[in-house]
């Protein structure tokens, strides 16, 4: 318990744990205080760490965080990591249900692209995602753009050098089966999508080839359960798919390229 209140503390207060250990003699702010107090009582509500606190790291990040938008997992890490590789970290980016902006704003800090688009269709999550851009202040600009799915970017056609998303995939009787911790704090509209679970994969991989640039890449986040419904799905579209696993070997990822 002692570890865990010490976690708390440093990250409320903006420090590191080794810090905050080794300040843990000093008095305490009256509003550090106060913000750990009701973090504290968040967590035995049952409220996820990231949430009580209102900060996550994401990569090189340290980001805000609340429940317009869903936690970062070290999963969508991987994404990023697979579109830094396989990219050439130039041109024009659109990601798509940026949520906190976490995929976005990575992109911005760690490659070497022109802009970031980042779409969001939720307004609260969209105002999250513009004051983490606030926040960490990337040289690469990003712009959060209101809108469902691909809608945003229909007049910048045919210029993106890459569209990456981590979409909603799970389906209804999925998502009521999820830990508690989940279910009843993160946004559902982040995490079902449709009967079978593959809406938003479906209109992306229908609608992106058209805007992209020649060998423009698409890069998806899916659920390692519909890897092979989700290549079945990309090649009626016109898309070769390639599978990518995560670190725990999982089919994590689906890649296209689109042809010259």
């Amino acid at each position: 318990m002692y570890k865990a209140a010490h976690e708390v503390w440093a990250a409320v207060s903006g420090t590191t744990p080794g810090e905050a250990w080794l300040r843990r003699n000093e008095l305490k702010a009256p509003a550090t205080l106060a913000r750990f107090q009701d973090a504290v009582a968040q967590l035995e509500r049952g409220v996820p760490f990231a949430y009580a606190v209102g900060r996550v790291g994401f990569r090189m990040l340290d980001l805000a965080i609340d429940s317009r938008a869903l936690i970062p997992r070290p999963e969508t890490e991987g994404l990023v990591d697979l579109v830094l590789r396989e990219t050439g970290k130039r041109g024009l980016v659109a990601d798509i249900g940026t949520g906190c902006g976490c995929i976005a704003l990575a992109l911005a800090v760690e490659g070497r692209f022109e802009k970031v688009v980042a779409v969001e269709q939720s307004p609260g999550a969209a105002a999250l995602a513009r004051a983490n851009v606030a926040r960490i202040a990337p040289a690469t600009p990003v712009e959060v753009r209101e809108g469902n799915l691909l809608a945003p970017l229909l007049n910048d056609g045919g210029r993106f050098r890459v569209i990456v998303a981590n979409p909603p995939y799970l389906t209804a009787a999925e998502y009521a089966e999820l830990d508690p911790s989940v279910r009843d704090y993160e946004p559902r509209e982040a995490l079902v999508s449709g009967t079978d679970g593959l809406d938003a994969t479906r209109a992306l991989l229908a609608g992106a080839a058209a805007l992209l640039e020649p060998g423009g890449v698409l890069a998806l986040e899916i659920d390692e359960r519909r890897a092979a419904t989700v290549r079945t799905l990309g090649q009626g579209s016109g898309w070769n798919v390639a599978i990518h696993a995560d670190l725990f070997g999982r089919a994590r990822y689906a890649l296209s390229i689109k042809e010259d």
